[in-house]
């Protein structure tokens, strides 16, 4: 069995060491420096430093290389890159293989899902989505951790659940794939809220507050777009929602806490040093939103936060006064 991870960032490594001990794992970047580093030190000190690479993980020379003949592409690519990165390696690509993406975010400009342009330009292939409450660097660490698989196809989704499982690892499999993506996507956004939230000063009164208001956001948008409305009940959802928004190692929470102290969003994302998937998912998300009809206050207010429209005091203010609502109310 061969497998092929596209994507040598924090995540792409951490997977490529989590399968690469008994399987033959392919691991290659568009960042031919990053991964001449990565050979000479069998270690990604730019990514996850301290945590070294099994002799089994091969640095491949070339993107063909990489996923020439592999069973399983895994694409650990920025989600705003998805498109070009899948469209590159397709043509080496074997119809067999299974796509496995684990990148969490919404395409802009056309508002898609990565299953819905993994459709678009390699329908042939069977698409997985693999995601949940899971750090690089905890993954990398050993740490127990669990997510879920997602895959129209039940055959695919068990065939990845089976290369990825361990000991320290454990996979669910299910089928709402666009629940799973929507869930890994939008967490990235409540983060930045929650983050900017800490930032302020606030406490666990109103970091609670945010992470639930924004788990019904993420349902709303997703009951609304075909997903099933538990799944962000489980782990892709809430699950992923609450580390991402209270772990020391969540990018977003930090950017968002650097914005919360009163750093320029621009100034902030440089300091993080890596993609803050919930900026431009926030703004994606803000027009999917508008164009289903679908009420989302939180990640309008950090949309306008990141954009400069108004300053975290005012944001906060305007969901606070919003019009009076009920949370449930039994008739």
């Amino acid at each position: 069995m061969k497998i092929s991870v596209i994507g040598a960032g924090s995540w792409g490594t951490a997977l490529s060491r989590l399968i690469g001990g008994g399987r033959d794992v392919y691991l290659w970047d568009i960042d031919q420096e990053l991964l001449e580093n990565i050979k000479l030190c069998r270690e990604n000190k730019k990514y996850l430093p301290g945590r070294k690479i099994n002799e089994k993980v091969v640095i491949a020379d070339s993107l063909e290389d990489c996923v020439a003949d592999a069973d399983f592409i895994v694409t650990a690519v920025p989600t705003q890159h998805f498109r070009s990165a899948l469209t590159s390696a397709l043509p080496y690509i074997k119809k067999e293989a299974v796509i496995v993406n684990v990148a969490k975010g919404i395409e802009l400009g056309s508002l898609m899902m990565l299953s819905e342009i993994s459709k678009e330009i390699a329908k042939e292939h069977c698409f997985a989505v693999l995601s949940g409450p899971s750090h690089a660097e905890e993954v990398a660490d050993g740490m127990p951790t669990t997510v879920a698989v997602a895959s129209i196809d039940a055959e695919a989704a068990e065939s990845v659940r089976d290369v990825f499982m361990s000991e320290r690892f454990r996979v669910y499999t299910q089928s709402d794939v666009i629940g799973v993506e929507l869930g890994g996507a939008l967490k990235n956004i409540i983060a930045l809220g929650a983050g900017i939230s800490d930032g302020m000063g606030y406490g666990d009164n109103t970091k609670a507050a945010i992470i639930t208001r924004g788990i019904t956001e993420m349902a709303r948008l997703g009951e609304r777009m075909g997903a099933n409305p538990e799944t962000f009940y489980g782990l892709s959802g809430i699950g992923d929602l609450v580390v991402t928004c209270t772990s020391k190692h969540s990018r977003n929470r930090r950017c968002g806490i650097m914005i919360g102290q009163g750093v320029a969003p621009k100034e902030a994302i440089e300091r993080v040093g890596m993609i803050v998937e919930g900026i431009p998912t926030a703004e994606a998300a803000r027009h999917l939103a508008g164009k289903r009809g679908v009420e989302m206050p939180i990640t309008e207010a950090i949309c306008r936060i990141v954009s400069g429209e108004v300053p975290p005091e005012v944001a906060l203010s305007d969901l606070m006064t919003r019009d009076k609502k009920h949370e449930h109310w039994k008739r």
